[in-house]
């Protein structure tokens, strides 16, 4: 409540705030957080990490998404040739010829959308290739 002052010929209201009960609040409101916290239970992430392998397969067969969304597919590191989706599953199968350890690797550069990997990926999995794994590129 403002207090009154008079000075002279007419009175006049002081405004202040009052401080106390907004201490007051903000003292209860720690308590409380502080009371609260330690019972809070926080969430695990586990993220996938990558592993090393201990030496790198004999054959391995490279497809590439291109930013046009195009596909080729690369066989230890030879020249790349142009195939389709449709394609890709007969072609995959015909170059592990009946092996399911030789490893498909999934490249891709980092503007194509993620739609066309993941399509890519569907169409190796109805095909049944067993080894299918996407490829990182190590930063420094």
């Amino acid at each position: 409540m403002p207090g009154v002052v008079s000075r002279g010929r007419g009175r006049r209201s002081i405004s202040e705030i009052n401080m106390v009960p907004f201490i007051d609040v903000m003292l209860v409101l720690l308590i409380i957080f502080m009371v609260s916290a330690p019972l809070i239970t926080t969430g695990v992430v586990d993220l996938p990490s990558m592993g090393k392998a201990k030496q790198r397969p004999p054959s391995v067969i490279e497809v590439i998404v291109g930013t046009d969304e195009r596909i080729k597919i690369r066989i230890d590191k030879a020249d790349p040739e142009p195939t389709t989706i449709p394609a890709l599953a007969a072609r995959v199968n015909e170059l592990q010829g009946g092996r399911s350890d030789v490893p498909v690797v999934i490249a891709a550069d980092k503007a194509v959308r993620y739609e066309s990997v993941v399509k890519v990926m569907d169409t190796l999995q109805r095909a049944g290739v067993q080894r299918v794994g996407l490829a990182v590129k190590q930063v420094g």
